[in-house]
């Protein structure tokens, strides 16, 4: 059976509206969820941690309780991308998650404060949400500031970002640094092994083996975890089999501080968002996202997270490694999206299935990682593609990733600023994109210039033959 017999042909593949056979489209669907599965529930881990209700306290109902919020409220921020509803979604095939870039402004709020500063993060997730989903309104006005040299960039620098992520994965995870375990032997034995997997299948064989070569390679590294005795199946057996969402659980509570920060990463996540749209209609269709796609994709963006948040769950955006996953796969189907949606609901009312698949070690998703975050960055690369690059756009790009990419990897050099500015310079992304929006809008485009002296030369010399 050839590769159009299984999934269909290359212009079908690449339809947003096209539906692939269900066989074929629930394990897909699938392999987004297990591609973002541990990222999408680490936020709520920390932040529990952070407030000091994590595992081994007596709060750990409560990050118990979080987690399955996690998963529950992506699949349905997801379901919002891909069926929508009214302006809400883009239509397309975003997976969306439980954001990392929020994390810098939640720790500081909850830091050592217990259970009890929770209501105050949920006011912040609620409001900043909506203030998010306000954005939809302009964003597509805005457009005209973010062309493939700005979205562009900010993808790059997404890509970059993670792809550190990905090798911390794969060699033990953070909780693993400072110990003999991380980077051994047998950690980085069992992600050579999905990564192996993975390119052996997706260049060398056919149709559905190619197309779901990343979860095929999950399989084969978590069967070779479980050979060496690192899959622990207790967390499965205290699980209970059914768990309802509780509005507002942590209560609600309207701080100044809260709302102005995740209003500000709001901001961040829309132009992140811009890019992922971006990328996911570059990568898996080759076109540009039209106006309408990324401004429902806003909307969704901060509807998904306010509804999270009335129910204690966290600021949800959609989710780059999934972008590489579409670029490589070549699959834009949003209806393989929503099967994972409807999984990823499905893990969050049923705590054993949630519990079964977080029982895969961190090393074997690292092994899948390295590949998808390293396709982020390749993904915004191929934006970039389409700048032209002359000596403005290439200063732009130099000096707006040069403060970005340096600041995040010297974060002491802004030491001296209040810690709000701290955490939003060292993200890297914030300081890059605005960078690049600025300079774009300002320093003079010689193109446009050229242009300007031709008509004027025209109309001058018309004058004088009059």
């Amino acid at each position: 059976m050839t590769f159009h017999d299984t999934l269909g042909t290359p212009a079908q593949l690449a339809d947003p509206d096209y539906t692939p056979p269900l066989a074929r489209a629930v394990p897909l669907g699938i392999q987004h969820v297990l591609a973002m599965f541990v990222s999408n529930v680490t936020p709520a881990i920390i932040v529990a941690g952070a407030a000091g209700f994590g595992f081994g306290s007596p709060g750990v109902g409560d990050l118990v309780y979080m987690i399955q919020m996690s998963m529950l409220f992506a699949g349905i921020a997801t379901l919002f991308q891909t069926i929508g509803f009214g302006p809400v979604g883009a239509r397309l095939p975003i997976v969306q998650g439980t954001s990392f870039a929020f994390l810098p402004i939640m720790i500081p709020l909850v830091a050592g404060q217990g259970v009890e500063a929770m209501a105050a993060l949920t006011g912040g997730v609620v409001i900043g949400g909506l203030f998010h989903a306000s954005l939809g309104t302009i964003i597509g006005k805005i457009r005209f500031a973010l062309p493939p040299l700005v979205t562009g960039l900010v993808v790059t620098m997404i890509g970059l970002a993670l792809v550190r992520v990905g090798i911390q994965y794969a060699a033990g995870g953070v909780p693993a640094i400072g110990t003999p375990e991380y980077g051994s032997l047998q950690n980085w034995t069992v992600a050579l092994v999905v990564l192996l997997v993975t390119l052996g299948l997706k260049f060398f064989t056919h149709g559905m083996m190619s197309i779901a070569s990343v979860l095929i390679g999950l399989i084969a590294g978590y069967i070779v975890a479980w050979a060496l005795g690192m899959v622990d199946f207790a967390s499965v057996g205290r699980a209970a089999w059914f768990t309802l969402p509780d509005p507002f659980h942590f209560g609600f509570e309207f701080n100044l501080a809260a709302v102005i920060g995740f209003a500000l990463m709001g901001f961040i996540s829309a132009i992140e968002t811009v890019g992922d749209v971006s990328g996911i209609t570059k990568g898996g269709a080759g076109r540009e996202a039209t106006d309408k796609e990324i401004s429902g994709a806003t909307f969704a963006d901060g509807l998904g997270s306010a509804v999270a948040g009335v129910f204690g769950a966290l600021p949800n955006t959609s989710f780059s490694q999934n972008v590489g996953l579409i670029a490589m796969t070549g699959v834009m189907s949003r209806h393989v999206v929503t099967c994972g949606a409807i999984f990823l609901i499905v893990c969050g009312l049923v705590p054993k299935i949630g519990a079964a698949i977080s029982t895969v070690p961190i090393e074997v998703l690292g092994g899948g990682v390295i590949v998808m975050f390293g396709m982020v960055v390749a993904a915004g690369i191929s934006m970039l593609s389409d700048v032209d690059w002359n000596r403005r756009n290439m200063v732009i790009f130099a000096v707006a990733l040069s403060v970005g990419l340096g600041l995040q990897l010297e974060p002491g050099a802004v030491q001296h600023l209040p810690r709000t500015g701290q955490v939003l310079m060292t993200s890297g992304l914030l300081p890059a994109a605005l960078i690049a929006i600025l300079l774009n809008l300002l320093l003079p485009d010689p193109v446009t210039a050229d242009q300007t002296e031709e008509v004027s030369g025209g109309l001058s010399g018309h004058r004088t033959e009059s």
